[in-house]
């Protein structure tokens, strides 16, 4: 855990459209706890451009859960069972949005269980200064004060200057190279420009599988340290 107090009350922001979030309505019973992969294959094939976008990102799928979706099932034998609220949501650069329509209609095979993709809708980036990522890549040995030291020179190396800094436990992830593994980070007390620059570009190379991209968190003060 990383923590420095800041008086900073970030009260007005202006969020940039450049990049926004697609919220595809999806009909689907069920899929694998560990999907990045295969849904990031299955939506390739149907966009074929989008690894070519470097702002472009897929969420990986997540249903209700506690802690505001800071938590998920352990077991990668479990399933997810999707509501007629979840949501698949593409991270995408304003001059795709026609193009990202053909997505709407499609049958995805992910991992042999099948998601209809309606229609979307767009939102924002968030305004907050609070972020956070499930997923964000480690090392398999790495340990939780080694992960915040290197997330710090990362972000200092991109000018990027944080007050607060949580990371959580380590998640595996299948891929086409291997097994992944990642932490989940919450970072707090960015400036604006900071905490959209993460939000549009994220961290690491891996956004398609849906690891290091950047989520608004309402904060942390609640787990603050005595």
């Amino acid at each position: 855990m990383y923590w420095e107090e800041s008086d900073d009350d970030p009260d007005l922001i202006q969020v940039s459209d450049d990049v926004v979030d697609l919220l595809f309505a999806i009909q689907c019973k069920r899929l694998p706890i560990d999907h990045g992969r295969l849904l990031s294959d299955s939506i390739r094939q149907q966009l074929p451009w989008i690894a070519e976008e470097p702002q472009a990102a897929i969420h990986q799928i997540h249903v209700a859960e506690s802690s505001h979706g800071w938590q998920r099932p352990d077991s990668k034998d479990d399933v997810l069972l999707p509501s007629r609220r979840t949501r698949l949501v593409l991270r995408m650069s304003a001059h795709r949005l026609p193009d990202c329509q053909n997505l709407v209609g499609k049958k995805l095979d992910v991992g042999g269980y099948a998601l209809q993709v309606g229609e979307y809708k767009i939102r924002p980036l968030s305004k907050l200064t609070t972020i956070f990522s499930r997923y964000v890549d480690t090392g398999e040995n790495e340990r939780d004060d080694a992960f915040i030291e290197r997330m710090l020179t990362v972000l200092q190396a991109r000018n990027i200057k944080v007050k607060k800094m949580m990371s959580g436990l380590v998640i595996r992830h299948s891929s086409n190279s291997g097994e992944i593994c990642t932490r989940k980070l919450m970072l707090s007390g960015l400036s604006i420009d900071d905490s959209l620059h993460l939000q549009q570009c994220g961290i690491g190379n891996k956004m398609l599988m849906g690891i290091g991209i950047f989520l608004p968190h309402k904060g942390i003060d609640a787990v603050k340290p005595s």
